[in-house]
């Protein structure tokens, strides 16, 4: 569990720690951290396998922040009289501060259907239902949640975990994969994700489509073939755009590479998604496929562009004033204000001309430094 800058708790679950913190951290993870940094690692525990530290975060990112609280403070006592007490009231949890945030998009549980048994090593129960198999996955999401990546029938690990980059990439982390031809998880999935490890590690997988989309209201097919289905045809962009602005979970449906998509899965949808292609070359490799659809989602969402980081302020006036003052006095002695009657003006166009480009203070640096090597006499160096 990471405490955020703002107050608010992140939960999530993964097999190396320092190296998710720190990407947390560094905001290249994206998602909801980015905004809210620095983050602190306030809780954390070891879990026996994946599937029950799946469980243990969907349990404790749908609980309040004072039983958020009491579990960093390890206040098992606290913990289980909330739990008796929320109960009670029957009341569905959230944090003060807004919905609670994790990396399994999921929502709150009411308490009132967890009989906590929170034992004095600090273990978290898994959920008393039933266990997550194939076609019985509890996925339910918030209401303007991010879309869901949808692989069906995927022949190749090596394009799965392509996919995986392009979506960590625009800041999707939720993919489901449907009866992937080489069997789930995919030792060739690793290595093509270039690092979205997390994306990999979320993966659900299903035995049919419907089953994959049972929890979106909103189901979007990718093809570019005609499919015998009247349906509404968006771009990627118009897509987004609904997806951004309608409430209920939604999904992308992404075919396998041979064929695309079938006309039983289109048929599921409530609309298509396609891009201008080349008639006469129209197949996209699955991750471009994906890529043109997170890209376009991006756009709604706060994600930060590397290359804005890196620009540097306007330098301050004063800065500005000793580079044209550096020009006018090299200039002046070489007769370039002549003739007097022209010198205000000329001066003029000189300071509008350096002042337009906002050189922030290591530009203004460097040229005056090539002012002042041009005004050395030839041959000599700088001391």
């Amino acid at each position: 569990m990471l405490r955020c800058a703002d107050g608010s708790y992140y939960v999530g679950q993964t097999d190396r720690l320092e190296e998710r913190i720190a990407q947390h951290d560094e905001g290249t993870l994206g998602g909801y951290t980015h905004s809210r940094r620095p983050v602190e690692l306030v809780w954390s525990e070891a879990f026996d396998d994946r599937d029950t530290a799946f469980a243990a975060e969907r349990q404790i990112k749908g609980w309040s922040r004072a039983k958020k609280e009491a579990l960093i403070r390890g206040d098992w006592a606290a913990l289980q009289r909330l739990a008796k007490r929320s109960g009670g009231r029957g009341e569905a949890l959230r944090d003060a501060d807004g919905p609670s945030t994790s990396s399994v998009p999921s929502a709150p549980q009411d308490e009132r259907r967890e009989e906590i048994q929170v034992e004095r090593v600090g273990k978290i129960p898994a959920h008393p239902e039933e266990p997550l198999s194939l076609s019985k996955r509890r996925h339910e999401g918030p209401p303007t949640a991010s879309p869901v990546i949808v692989l069906v029938r995927p022949q190749l690990g090596e394009n799965i975990g392509k996919a995986a980059r392009a979506m960590l990439n625009f800041g999707l982390a939720e993919m489901r994969l449907v009866s992937p031809r080489d069997g789930w998880p995919n030792p060739a999935a690793g290595p093509a994700a270039s690092g979205a490890d997390v994306v990999l590690e979320r993966a659900q997988v299903f035995e049919s489509v419907a089953e994959a989309v049972a929890d979106c209201a909103h189901v979007y097919a990718t093809t570019v073939r005609k499919r015998g289905v009247t349906k509404p045809v968006l771009t990627p962009e118009q897509a987004a755009h609904e997806i951004a602005a309608q409430q209920g979970r939604s999904a992308i449906l992404f075919g396998p590479e041979r064929s695309g998509l079938e006309t039983e899965d289109v048929a599921l949808a409530r609309a298509i998604v396609t891009v201008p292609v080349n008639p006469e070359f129209a197949s996209l490799n699955l991750a471009q496929a994906v890529i043109l659809c997170a890209y376009e989602w991006s756009k709604h969402r706060d994600l930060a562009v590397p290359t804005q980081e890196e620009h540097l302020p306007p330098a301050p006036q004063e800065e500005l004033e000793g580079l044209i003052g550096h020009f006018e006095e090299l200039l002046e002695p070489r007769g370039y204000f002549f003739p007097e009657s022209r010198a205000e003006a000329t001066r003029l166009t000189l300071r509008n001309v350096l002042t337009k480009p906002a050189w922030n203070h290591l530009e203004i640096r460097t040229l005056r430094g090539v002012l002042s090597t041009l005004a050395r006499p030839p041959g000599s160096r700088r001391r």
